[in-house]
């Protein structure tokens, strides 16, 4: 790939369900790689599906290589088990991803959802709509947590793409501005 290019694996964690997305980054283009769920048997124990989680992602590492994994941070809930088991699961995809030294950044759902569609309430249909549209694929997927984890990544490629705020120049109106900002008179 190019040098201003890099790969990112989003990750949609789950003891049941775990999503991920890959997508490719060049300069301003954004390709859909793959995005898939890895399905678990609720039947397995669940230490052997977290082992089942962890070879995952280090199969996903070891294929596609990519620079560095977006991950989906717990929602508070009420059912402290299930809080408990969700948390695992992300750790053991999180240990996976730095064992191969690969940095590692969480997001919360709510700024997911406000980085890929505006709207931190948005529903997962209107996520994987957006996400239609900026990757140029039709097909809907069989589990929306292969979208939740594709929107982690997309998500991670626009934070780390926004201007730093220590660049940011502050204006308090249009004269202002134009005073910090000649060049851009025309």
């Amino acid at each position: 790939m190019h040098k201003n290019s890099k790969i990112i694996l989003g990750i949609d964690p789950g003891t049941l369900l775990m999503g991920y997305g890959i997508i490719a980054v060049t300069g301003n283009e954004i390709t859909l790689i793959i995005m898939d769920v890895l399905k678990l048997s609720s039947k397995e124990d669940g230490y052997h599906r977290l082992k089942l989680i962890h070879q995952k992602v280090c199969e996903l590492v070891e294929l596609y290589v990519p620079d560095e994994l977006a991950i989906e941070a717990p929602f508070f809930g009420k059912n402290v088990q299930s809080m408990l088991k969700l948390g695992r699961a992300q750790g053991v995809a999180i240990a996976a991803a730095m064992h191969c030294n690969m940095p590692v950044t969480e997001y919360s759902p709510r700024k997911i959802k406000q980085s890929i569609t505006g709207n931190g309430n948005a529903d997962k249909l209107q996520v994987m709509k957006m996400l239609q549209r900026i990757l140029k694929f039709e097909d809907d997927p069989r589990y929306m947590d292969a979208t939740d984890a594709l929107a982690v990544a997309v998500c991670h490629h626009f934070q780390d793409n926004m201007p730093k705020s220590s660049g940011v120049k502050k204006v308090t109106g249009w004269k202002d501005f134009l005073q910090k900002n000649p060049a851009r008179l025309k």
